[in-house]
């Protein structure tokens, strides 16, 4: 509600139109190009269906899951749900604008719809970063301190913890998305990737980019580095925890918690840290960069339920529950037909 209510006020303030010398320059459109050069892009485009398809359907499954079983209202399931949802939210913001390029041929994008779409792909993906964080916390919680778990971590904590988190990316996003809107488009409105990315959107602009150069940074540092390193600490300490454990059978069995999210932290953030370094090297042929940062968005969201949140214990014993129910009702009926 409040992105609506500032794009609003941003269609009524003089300062936004096609101006004069002092006033911002403001396109009435943007041109995404990102898939124009890329051979067979609709089969790319299928694929990228099918991802989305997959992630749709686990992620529902998944919060669906965790509201009806009131077993599973506790903090780490409440971070999962957390998850799920901004995984649903990032991926359909990322189709939606690819679907109205390859289905309707149009490469088009309102200014207005541009700087939203932007706001969305990157506030949820940064409320990822997040909740993996906040799950290696959990973790590291679990085995450093296992008799206090229960007090450390209660549905009022994580429910302060996740809250902040969706807050503090809410309000950064919209921080640089103000300074966006301060930005001339004097020449070119051609995005050369598959969404309105933030890059090269400030690459086109023609007046002075260091505020948004400095939010760039901040994001990298905020929703890169920093999450990394405390994850990083967090496995650092389970480590040390597991070799006061003199049973290698419960060091094993404490490592297996882990596994899973390590996984989606590799998938995560390895893709997004190799293109960053890789980058300030060599630049990226344009349709490698659109192929590994599409990946790098749309494969997270597909993998999180199947990895992770669809193998804990708990969930799986809702779905045993839920199959070993019916298969009692089914033979409650089969006997009553026979007598």
């Amino acid at each position: 509600y409040m992105v609506s209510v500032f794009f609003a006020f941003v269609r009524k303030k003089s300062f936004f139109s096609n101006a004069t010398a002092n006033s911002v320059i403001r396109p009435q459109y943007f041109q995404v190009t990102g898939f124009s050069t890329m051979p067979h892009a609709k089969y790319y485009f299928i694929f990228l269906c099918f991802v989305y398809a997959v992630t749709l359907l686990g992620n529902s499954f998944v919060t669906l899951i965790i509201y009806i079983d009131r077993r599973l209202h506790i903090p780490k399931y409440v971070a999962i749900f957390s998850l799920a949802v901004a995984d649903l939210g990032e991926s359909t913001a990322l189709i939606s604008n690819l679907f109205s390029i390859i289905v309707f041929q149009t490469q088009q994008i309102a200014y207005g719809a541009c700087l939203a779409n932007l706001f969305f792909v990157f506030f949820f993906n940064s409320v990822q970063s997040v909740m993996l964080t906040v799950l290696a916390y959990d973790r590291f919680v679990a085995i450093c301190f296992p008799l206090r778990y229960h007090s450390i971590l209660t549905n009022t904590s994580m429910g302060i913890i996740i809250s902040a988190g969706w807050v503090f990316n809410f309000l950064f996003m919209l921080i640089g998305l103000i300074f966006i809107t301060r930005l001339s488009f004097c020449k070119s409105t051609l995005i050369y990737s598959y969404f309105c990315d933030y890059g090269p959107i400030v690459t086109l602009a023609c007046n002075d980019r260091l505020p948004t150069a400095i939010m760039t940074r901040l994001f990298i540092v905020f929703h890169l580095f920093l999450p990394m390193s405390v994850i990083g600490l967090s496995y650092a300490c389970i480590l040390l925890a597991l070799f006061k454990i003199t049973s290698w059978e419960e060091r094993l069995k404490a490592l297996k918690t882990c596994f899973s999210h390590l996984f989606l932290v590799s998938v995560f953030y390895g893709p997004l840290l190799v293109t960053f370094v890789a980058g300030l090297f060599t630049p990226f042929d344009l349709n490698i960069r659109i192929i590994t940062t599409s990946l790098s968005y749309a494969i997270p969201a597909m993998l999180n339920p199947i990895v992770y949140s669809l193998n804990t214990v708990e969930i799986k014993d809702f779905y045993l529950g839920s199959r070993t129910h019916q298969n009692s009702n089914f033979l409650k009926v089969k006997q009553t037909s026979l007598t």
